[in-house]
């Protein structure tokens, strides 16, 4: 069994710190890029709203933290145009990767061109290069059947990763909708990643994951071209947890 900071450390370097908050500002995005940049290591990414993503690559310029920011979210219901459009502005700002929410309202009511032309329409603007993360909303999708079927169609329009939630909505990521995203990516015929977001906030449920992972894909396979936990107070459960201190909220580790 790995030592409880060694997975903490694992999961660390896995990390999307996100801020995707109501009320962002210069200097939570200043204070964000900086938590990423911590002494256990760098998280793999800061996720941020994009009109942050100029002064976060500024900040974190060199230190190989990648920058993300979202589309279409957190409703899933823009225009596609528009959609495609704040992809390109984000990317001319400096955005490495795309969190793109799938039309799931559309793809629910059984309008599963919407949701294709959106993911195909970023996918052109994003590139090879770039990762494009599709988030499901598996919360909303519930149903086992939907979920599989939301993540073939994303896989098959040129999905990089596939994510579970916006973190947004009352049910986010579970070990279920997870399954069920690993079985897909399993089948896929090509490299795609996966993304647990929302509701993650402790080592314990992160292990969940990493141990899900190691089972449906094998344990190499899970590293930062692979594999990411979106979260925002997620980073201080580790630290307390390699550190032997205390997270916020009392909870000893």
């Amino acid at each position: 069994m790995t030592p409880r900071p060694d997975l903490a450390r694992r999961a660390i370097r896995l990390l999307d710190l996100t801020d995707l908050s109501d009320s962002p500002s210069d200097r939570s995005t200043d204070a964000l890029c900086a938590r990423a940049l911590g002494p256990h290591g760098p998280v793999a990414a800061v996720c941020l709203w994009p009109q942050f993503v100029s002064r976060a690559r500024r900040a974190l310029e060199g230190s190989g933290v990648r920058i993300a920011t979202v589309a279409n979210f957190p409703r899933g219901d823009e225009d596609v145009e528009r959609v495609v459009d704040a992809v390109e502005e984000a990317l001319s700002d400096g955005a490495d990767e795309i969190d793109l929410v799938m039309p799931y309202r559309a793809f629910l009511a059984g309008d599963e061109a919407t949701a294709r032309t959106m993911i195909a329409g970023v996918r052109d603007v994003v590139g090879r290069k770039r990762p494009l993360k599709v988030i499901l909303e598996t919360g909303m999708l519930a149903q086992p059947a939907a979920i599989e079927a939301a993540a073939r169609l994303a896989v098959a329009e040129g999905a990089d990763f596939l994510k579970t939630s916006t973190g947004k909505t009352p049910v986010s990521a579970t070990p279920e909708a997870a399954e069920i995203l690993l079985g897909v990516i399993r089948g896929a015929g090509r490299p795609v990643g996966f993304k647990a977001s929302g509701g993650i906030r402790t080592l314990d449920d992160a292990a969940v994951y990493l141990d899900l992972a190691d089972r449906a894909m094998g344990p190499a396979w899970a590293t930062p071209r692979t594999f990411r936990f979106g979260a925002s107070g997620l980073l201080d459960a580790l630290v307390a947890e390699i550190e032997g201190g205390t997270a916020p909220g009392g909870a000893s580790y």
